[in-house]
């Protein structure tokens, strides 16, 4: 085809990192409908901590190699190459939401030209991009797909927050919508994945495989927190028999905890919302988000019968939550299970404070209606360690305690065992 120009739509998490990558080797538009997130990425700043700001600001253009940014959909008429990176969410009922994506796939079907291709990396359900997406870039283009226009598939694999597997390092897996165009989408990744990449026989193969690698970790979490209730009852400690069993070579060590964010908590849905679609209701998948799902309440109510067994007044006690964030040192808020714990504890009477140096006080207000205290001045309760930021290591506990009586619970089993009175 002819010289490469590429749009990428979305400059979130995953679509900056790409945005980056991309203009080291392209010109390139970083496309986002947010006109205050456009702003903050011209001057060289990032909400989102993933880019290299040194990385960033030299590799911003207007023109030839480089990267511009824009809010304006006619900046995006001179790409070739179209790379979605929306979110792809949940709706209160566990659904998929496809509505970003296909609102812009509307937008991109009304610049599509002939021979452009469109590549989607927002996680979906196997069959989407064909079933749903390309209706929507046809009956806004006017073109045939396939005859006119292309598309291709290449998952996302960004992890927030991790400066170790960075986008060039992790394999990349693409596919395209004929033969000829998967070669054009896997040399186009090719060309800046150094871990390389893995060419899928088609679409709905490359789909597949985003759910399943998210649903897979999933379901092994959610068999670790089924251990942690059981344990529980048991009056064991869960970290201990991990510790134990993981002294098997084949033993896989994977923690109980929380589990949120933009994949693990949502992806396993779009399989089963797909999966039921066509006649098949899944037990395992489901069963484990279940689980999961659960357990923000089972942390809050463990940590009240604590409150109780050291002699509480449940109604109006101080409660402090650690960490707002779905994972550690990210300020990535997005399906955090902390609003869980947070919204059981008030449930319960609690005055609950919530304590979080990494999130965005309006972020959160927004998104969850809690507002973050912004310093540590109050006595305590009890204590509640949801997210394991490296911060809250140098906490003295002792000058947050209200007396001894005050309960410290460990959802990531992070602090010292000395500090606590119990942990997942």
């Amino acid at each position: 085809m002819n010289k490469q120009r590429v749009a990428i739509i979305g400059l979130g998490y995953v679509g900056l990192p790409l945005a980056i990558e991309f203009a080291k080797k392209y010109e390139v538009t970083g496309f986002d409908i947010n006109i205050d997130r456009v702003e903050e990425l011209k001057k060289g700043e990032d909400r989102t901590k993933e880019a290299d700001l040194e990385t960033l600001k030299s590799v911003i253009s207007n023109n030839g190699i480089g990267l511009s940014f824009s809010a304006n959909v006619e900046d995006l008429t001179k790409s070739n190459i179209y790379i979605v990176t929306v979110p792809t969410p949940i709706d209160q009922f566990k659904a998929p939401d496809l509505t970003p994506l296909l609102k812009a796939s509307a937008m991109l079907g009304k610049v599509l030209k002939a021979g452009d291709i469109v590549i989607y990396e927002s996680t979906v359900y196997p069959g989407c991009t064909e079933e749903d997406c390309v209706p929507v870039l046809e009956q806004y283009s006017g073109l045939k797909f396939n005859q006119d226009f292309y598309c291709g598939y290449s998952p996302e694999r960004i992890n927030p927050g991790d400066k170790v597997n960075t986008l060039t390092k992790i394999k990349k897996v693409t596919s395209g919508s004929t033969q000829e165009i998967a070669t054009v989408v896997d040399d186009l990744y090719a060309s800046i994945i150094t871990a390389g990449t893995h060419k899928a026989p088609s679409l709905k193969v490359a789909e597949a495989s985003k759910a399943i690698e998210n649903a897979q970790r999933d379901v092994n979490i959610s068999f670790v927190n089924e251990l942690a209730l059981i344990f529980d009852r048991i009056g064991i400690d869960t970290t201990d028999v991990i510790e134990a069993a993981g002294t098997k070579w084949n033993f896989l060590k994977y923690k109980p905890g929380l589990v949120g964010g933009h994949c693990i908590g949502v992806d396993p849905y779009y399989l089963a919302h797909k999966a039921e679609s066509l006649g098949y209701h899944p037990q395992v998948i489901l069963s484990g988000r279940r689980v999961n799902d659960n357990m923000g309440m089972f942390v809050a109510n463990k940590v009240i019968k604590l409150m109780i067994h050291k002699g509480h007044k449940i109604q109006g006690a101080k409660a402090l939550v650690l960490g707002m964030t779905f994972k550690e040192d990210c300020p990535d808020i997005r399906n955090s299970r902390v609003i869980d714990i947070y919204n059981e504890l008030k449930q319960f009477g609690l005055s609950v404070d919530v304590y979080d140096p990494h999130a965005d006080n309006d972020e959160v207000e927004q998104e969850y209606k809690v507002k973050l205290v912004d310093h540590l001045s109050n006595k305590y309760d009890a204590i509640v360690l949801a997210v394991s930021h490296k911060e809250f290591l140098t906490l003295d506990f002792d000058d947050l305690k209200r007396d001894n009586s005050t309960v410290v619970f460990d959802t990531k089993s992070f602090l010292n065992r000395d500090l606590i009175d119990a942990r997942l």
